[in-house]
C-alpha cells in the first residue's frame, strides 16, 4: 500500500478541516483500472467502502465525474450511495441529453463507422452525447495513429474533440469536466473541492478548480494538478487519509 506524499497529506489535512466540501474523481483509471473490455473496469478493492465512508460525513459531497454515460458508470462500477452522477464530460448532468444531440450522434456513429471497421482490433463505442474510438487492442501503431488521425480530420467545427489514452473521443456538445465541476461547486456552496484523474480530459477538470481547492493527477504525463499519485494503488490510501481526517 503506497501512503500519500508529505505534501499532499499536508493539503489532505487543511482540506478536510473545512466544510461543506466537494470530493470528487474521475472513475477509470482512478477508482479503476483501466481495461482492454471497459465493461470489466470494476473499482479497486476497497474504493467502494471507502467512497460510502466519505459520503456519510456530514457536509460533504461526494461525485463521480466520467467521460462513461451516467447508466454505464452505474452498471459498470456497482457503485450505490447517495453521490453526484456526471457523466458524459458533464452533458449529462442533471439528466439525459436532448434528442436533437442524440440525433447527432447517431450521425456521427454512422459517419465514423467504416473507418473504425477497416481497422483491425479497432473498436467505435457510442455514448449519450458522443462517440469513441479505441485503439488499445490495435497491435498494429501506425495503423492506429493513422486511424485516429482521420478520425480526426473529418469533424466539423460543431464536434469536440477529446482526445485520451489510446482512444480519441468527439462529443456533439461542448461540456467539459471543468465546467461540470465548476457548477457542482457553485451549486453545493463549498468551501473548497478535491478532484481526482487520469487522463487528458481531467485536465479541464483541474484548471477549473480555485485556489485552495486540491487537485490530484493519477499517473504519469503532463498536467496542471498540484499533486500526484504515481500509481492507481495509491488513490485508496489517499482517500482513506482523508476519510481519516474528515472523521
Amino acid at each position: 500500500m503506497t501512503a500519500p506524499d508529505a505534501t499532499l497529506e499536508e493539503a489532505l489535512v487543511a482540506f478536510a478541516a473545512q466544510r461543506p466540501l466537494l470530493v470528487a474523481s474521475d472513475y477509470d483509471g482512478v477508482l479503476a483500472r483501466l481495461r482492454n473490455d471497459p465493461s470489466t473496469a470494476v473499482p479497486e478493492t476497497g474504493i467502494g467502502n471507502v467512497l460510502a465512508g466519505l459520503a456519510a460525513v456530514d457536509g460533504v459531497t461526494v461525485a463521480l465525474v466520467s467521460g462513461r454515460g451516467v447508466a454505464d458508470l452505474r452498471r459498470t462500477s456497482g457503485l450505490i450511495g447517495p453521490y453526484r452522477w456526471v457523466g458524459s464530460h458533464g452533458a449529462e448532468f442533471d439528466g439525459p441529453v436532448p434528442g436533437e444531440l442524440a440525433a447527432r450522434r447517431d450521425q456521427l456513429a454512422t459517419r465514423l463507422s467504416p473507418l473504425v471497421a477497416a481497422v483491425r482490433g479497432a473498436r467505435l463505442e457510442v455514448k449519450p452525447a458522443s462517440v469513441a474510438v479505441h485503439v488499445r487492442q490495435v497491435t498494429d501503431a501506425e495503423a492506429a495513429a493513422s486511424l485516429l488521425a482521420q478520425v480526426a480530420d473529418c469533424l466539423d467545427p460543431t464536434l469536440t474533440a477529446k482526445p485520451g489514452k489510446q482512444v480519441l473521443e468527439v462529443a456533439v456538445t461542448d461540456a467539459d469536466k471543468g465546467s461540470a465541476l465548476a457548477r457542482l461547486r457553485e451549486e453545493l456552496g463549498v468551501a473548497a473541492a478535491l478532484y481526482l484523474g487520469d487522463d487528458v480530459t481531467d485536465e479541464d477538470g483541474f484548471r477549473a478548480l480555485q485556489p485552495g481547492d486540491v487537485t490530484i493527477k493519477v499517473g504519469d504525463g503532463e498536467t496542471v494538478a498540484e499533486h500526484r499519485i504515481p500509481e492507481i494503488e495509491g488513490v485508496r490510501p489517499a482517500l482513506e487519509r482523508l476519510l481519516a481526517a474528515l472523521t
